[in-house]
């Protein structure tokens, strides 16, 4: 696989400088891309990246991945309007370590010579003094240089701390100390980083006498030209507690038709001749290759155990499913439906008895407006709990219904599904 050509039919690279492809087909080399660990998951911003890794890997190089223990801790300005809030240097840690597994899971650490290597930059400035750093790493680039770069010239109007008119400086000296030790040629990010990179290559060229060469993505944006961020609000992680499987599957499913394209470029691993077989083949059928990547990267990311809960809570809330499809599901594939249909709570105690089915719906939810308009759904055959039908507007339901001792689930005709939460 040529690298630079895999990205180029991808639709990935946005920019590089002179002679990388080159350089690149010459042997196996050494790139690498940088992770703040600004959030406490990485998320699919984060995962162009990973690909980004996965392929260079998959062409014969070797990636590295270089977790920002130090930049972190300063903030990158990049792409940023106003200044950032600085976070407690625990939260950083804490957040770098659970990233770190993340990155197990998509690239190879392990075997052959282009193996994955993981770096953290606080092993570049834990022994090295204010002093240190500002002769032998701030007398590297002028102020003038700095400054032309579009971080920090988009800034000037709104303001820029020294803290974060430094990370250039630091970030670039990262590039450094990977030449030096780990013998690494490239850097690689999305296009917010150009100015970033390219200052690495003049530090390699002013400090080391040797060239090293850069290389972007565009950002990742949707059709209707809004971009993922990498910590904002509404963010698809790819960590289960803070994006459930079920509803990382669903992202995929409800992508418009006009994004599956570039996403299935963006994400999927099957080959070129694969991608355009498989879009000829379902031209006319854009659903289907959003469930063909949606299944792809729900095993990937989450597994294939954890896919396969998402699509019985999708057939659940979706599709005709039967009482045994209920039945198999596990209490925190009920907890995600709840979180996806209209739920209700009431108290345990109202079903130690028992309780008429007529004043649980009438008394204890919204899914009827009135006694009498829970007589008549019954009498129409529109109620089911848990998938039985009621036929009787006298049958009890007791607390032996529950399903996991917490849940009931009420439909009220073809499509209107309700969850009552018992506690």
């Amino acid at each position: 696989m040529n690298f630079i050509e895999e990205l180029k039919w991808r639709g990935m690279l946005h920019d590089s400088t002179p002679g990388v492809e080159e350089h690149l087909n010459e042997k196996m080399r050494v790139g690498y891309i940088g992770f703040d660990p600004t959030a406490p998951a990485l998320t699919l911003g984060n995962f162009v990246q990973i690909m980004i890794l996965k392929l260079f890997q998959l062409s014969g190089h070797k990636p590295v991945v270089l977790m920002g223990g130090a930049t972190g801790r300063i903030g990158d300005p990049s792409g940023k309007d106003k200044e950032r809030v600085l976070k407690s240097f625990e939260e950083l840690d804490k957040n770098l370590e659970s990233q770190k597994v993340n990155f197990y899971k998509f690239l190879d650490f392990e075997k052959g010579a282009n193996a994955a290597i993981m770096r953290n930059n606080i092993d570049f400035y834990n022994d090295m003094n204010v002093l240190d750093f500002l002769r032998d790493v701030g007398k590297t680039l002028t102020v003038n240089y700095m400054m032309s770069k579009d971080s920090v010239k988009n800034r000037l109007e709104t303001g820029l701390s020294f803290t974060e008119f430094s990370y250039q400086l630091l970030q670039s000296f990262d590039f450094q100390k990977l030449f030096e030790n780990d013998e690494v040629t490239l850097q690689m990010g999305g296009s917010d980083q150009w100015g970033n990179i390219t200052s690495g290559t003049e530090f390699i060229r002013r400090n080391l006498s040797a060239k090293a060469f850069a290389v972007t993505t565009p950002l990742l944006t949707k059709s209707d030209g809004k971009k993922f961020g990498k910590s904002e609000k509404g963010n698809i992680w790819l960590d289960a507690t803070m994006t459930s499987p079920y509803k990382f599957y669903q992202f995929w499913i409800n992508t418009s038709d006009e994004d599956i394209s570039k996403f299935t470029r963006y994400f999927t691993l099957k080959s070129h001749e694969e991608i355009e077989s498989r879009e000829k083949e379902f031209a006319d059928n854009p659903n289907q290759l959003k469930r063909l990547l949606a299944e792809e990267l729900t095993i990937r990311v989450h597994g294939q155990t954890a896919f396969e809960t998402a699509m019985q809570v999708s057939n659940l809330l979706f599709k005709k499913a039967d009482k045994a499809t209920l039945l198999g599901l596990d209490k925190e594939s009920l907890e995600i439906i709840a979180e996806e249909i209209p739920s209700f709570s009431m108290k345990k105690e109202a079903l130690a008895t028992g309780i008429n089915i007529v004043d649980l719906l009438a008394e204890h939810t919204a899914i009827v407006n009135s006694k009498g308009d829970a007589r008549r759904a019954i009498k129409n055959n529109a109620i089911s709990v848990n998938k039985d039908k009621i036929n009787n507007h006298t049958i009890e339901i007791a607390d032996s219904s529950l399903l996991h001792d917490k849940y009931l689930m009420v439909e009220n005709g073809r499509r209107n599904k309700f969850v009552i939460i018992v506690e």
